[in-house]
């Protein structure tokens, strides 16, 4: 039995990074000031690649860099760094959607943030 417990934990630890792909795609996420000083919203698009994040390059994004990973489990951990501050997310992926936490250091500002997941988008023939 103790065997067959072992082997099953190897098993699950060696699928984490295959799973962590689930969360692969384009996301828009939106962060919600809740207190502090900061401005009342901030929209991003984000990219995800095998539990990769990245920011997508556009003129907003106003020289943010954006950096962490998405687990397997959808755990989002995240740094964030702009021109004069740096900060951190956390929080939790689902296949379409997400939410979580976001904190300037520094105690500047705080608030939470969703996301959701782009949709790819075909072509009806008619």
């Amino acid at each position: 039995m103790l065997k067959f417990a072992l082997t099953a934990a190897l098993a699950a630890v060696l699928a984490s990074p295959a799973m962590a792909g689930d969360f692969d795609g384009t996301w828009s996420v939106q962060l919600v000031t809740e207190s502090g000083m900061c401005d009342a919203q901030y929209s991003y698009t984000l990219a995800v690649r095998d539990g990769q994040v990245r920011p997508v390059t556009t003129v907003a994004s106003g020289g943010t860099t954006v950096s962490g990973r998405v687990g397997a489990d959808g755990g989002v951990g995240l740094n964030v760094a702009a021109s004069a501050a740096n900060g951190t997310a956390s929080g939790r992926l689902q296949a379409r959607s997400g939410s979580g936490t976001w904190r300037v250091s520094g105690g500047l500002c705080a608030g939470r943030w969703v996301a959701k997941r782009h949709t790819l988008r075909t072509a009806l023939a008619e």
